[in-house]
């Protein structure tokens, strides 16, 4: 599984990164929306880590073009803000499947990220069998 880890906080995103590489997950790091970017048009991810407030640029723009890049690709959102709490992130981000707190304790985002990046390696395989 891949996974792409956007986070401004290169501290807490290398917390996040340590507990999925504990579960066999590759993980990639970036602080910034233009590096996610730059990323997303090169190379396939299971599941996105999205802050919703990277260091710079905007997350919705990542996720339109994981949506359009990589469908398959799952979004797990990251706050520590109130943007968004009402849940309408589901109604701009088609791929999100879970909008969490920054606070999460990192165990619990790991299983969370490691179960939607199953899902989707999941269905390609149910798709795509060999």
């Amino acid at each position: 599984m891949r996974a792409l880890i956007v986070q401004r906080n290169e501290n807490l995103g290398g917390v996040w990164q340590r507990h999925l590489e504990r579960l066999e997950v590759d993980v990639t790091l970036v602080q910034r929306a233009a590096r996610a970017l730059n990323l997303i048009s090169r190379e396939i991810f299971d599941v996105i880590v999205l802050d919703l407030m990277p260091a710079e640029g905007s997350a919705l723009a990542v996720a339109d073009l994981v949506r359009f890049r990589q469908p398959r690709a799952n979004i797990v959102f990251v706050t520590d803000t109130t943007f968004f709490s009402d849940g309408s992130i589901f109604n701009y981000a088609a791929n999100a499947r879970a909008f969490v707190k920054t606070a999460t304790p990192p165990q619990d985002l790991a299983a969370i990220v490691h179960h939607y990046g199953t899902t989707a390696l999941d269905h390609a395989a149910r798709r795509n069998p060999v």
